[in-house]
């Protein structure tokens, strides 16, 4: 798509960039890098997901660098992963082998392993603390011995040993990597998850929220909710060497099944890098949507899979603010000939 030239040029471009320069200096005060790492983790934790990145520090230097703008920073972080060479994929990872920080479940009070509410919002006052100062406290992992990973099996396991789960049939295909390969339609699954996992969190939370008030299936119960660290092998020779772990947040959603013929529960499914459980439900649940297929437009994979993509979509919407001058004018040439031709 070919534009004409803003008006000044190069000169007029240059001053802008000074301008922008001007605002985001502000103050004599600088964020450091740390601070917005740790003080706005949550933030960071959305951008890298949305970037498809899994890097605190360089998340955060770009939420620094674009003034706190989600898009923008998604925008940094993707440019600077396509620059990166790729040279090994991990194995699977086994998420029943998480160091757990948080795990919950909706559909039964009493799981094996039982309930650890860790950190969350969800039960604290919706009123701003003007007095908030939290105690500054080290990350569990920095310089001190990492608790012993105790496995914690799903809570959909004892469903399958019933026969009550509507289970997906696991194979030995490689994923789909929707970073190297084109998103083709009808989309596999795991082409589906990998790009709701990098989606806008807002549209797919709006997608998921249409479906629970009608425009869609029923009330969907979260089975598991589980927040925890996940480590990383790559295969190496013979062996698997460990190259770190990520903090991830898993999610299973029960849902009936749209068959009289099958008295069971189907699991929708969703995965995110960091603490974003918001996203992780919407996922599960646009996971069943797409599955079931319909009318509405959560359960149209076409339509979620190409509009949620933060960075093509806020592209898209940013571009209507280049110079379109030759393509108004010939809209406006064909109205004025309109009108001219009927008041003849």
């Amino acid at each position: 798509m070919a534009y004409v030239a803003v008006s000044g040029g190069k000169e007029a471009i240059e001053e802008s960039i000074k301008l922008l320069d001007f605002y985001k200096s502000g103050t004599d005060k600088d964020i450091e890098i740390e601070a917005i790492e740790n003080k706005l983790s949550l933030l960071v934790d959305r951008v890298m997901s949305e970037a498809g990145l899994y890097s605190k520090t360089y998340a955060a230097l770009a939420i620094k660098q674009c003034e706190g703008s989600m898009e923008e920073a998604v925008f940094l972080l993707r440019a600077y992963r396509s620059t990166l060479t790729r040279n090994y994929y991990t194995n699977v990872v086994n998420t029943e082998e998480m160091r757990i920080v948080r795990r919950i479940s909706a559909a039964f009070k009493d799981i094996i392993g039982g309930q650890l509410l860790g950190a969350t919002y969800d039960y604290t006052h919706r009123l701003i603390n003007f007095d908030d100062h939290p105690v500054a406290s080290r990350h569990p992992s920095d310089g001190e011995e990492l608790e012993e990973i105790i496995p914690f099996q799903r809570v959909s396991d004892e469903l399958k040993k019933e026969g009550l789960i509507d289970s997906y049939n696991i194979n030995d295909q490689r994923p789909h990597d929707v970073t190297v390969n084109m998103l083709e339609f009808p989309a596999d699954r795991s082409a589906r998850l990998q790009t709701l996992s990098r989606a806008d969190t807002g549209f797919i939370s709006g997608l998921a929220y249409s479906s629970l008030r009608g425009f869609g299936q029923v009330h969907p119960t979260v089975g598991e909710l589980r927040c925890g660290y996940v480590e990383l092998y790559v295969p190496y020779q013979s062996e698997d060497i460990y190259i770190g772990e990520i903090l991830i947040t898993e999610v299973e959603c029960f849902n009936s099944v749209d068959d009289k013929d099958k008295l069971k529960l189907a699991v929708g499914y969703g995965v995110v890098f960091g603490r974003n459980e918001t996203k992780a439900i919407s996922m599960a649940v646009l996971d069943r949507e797409l599955d079931n297929g319909g009318p509405y437009p959560a359960q149209n994979e076409e339509f979620v899979l190409t509009h949620g993509d933060s960075l093509e979509m806020n592209g898209f919407i940013s571009h209507l603010k280049l110079p379109h001058y030759v393509t108004f004018q010939s809209k406006l040439d064909a109205v004025r000939k309109t009108r001219g031709a009927e008041h003849e």
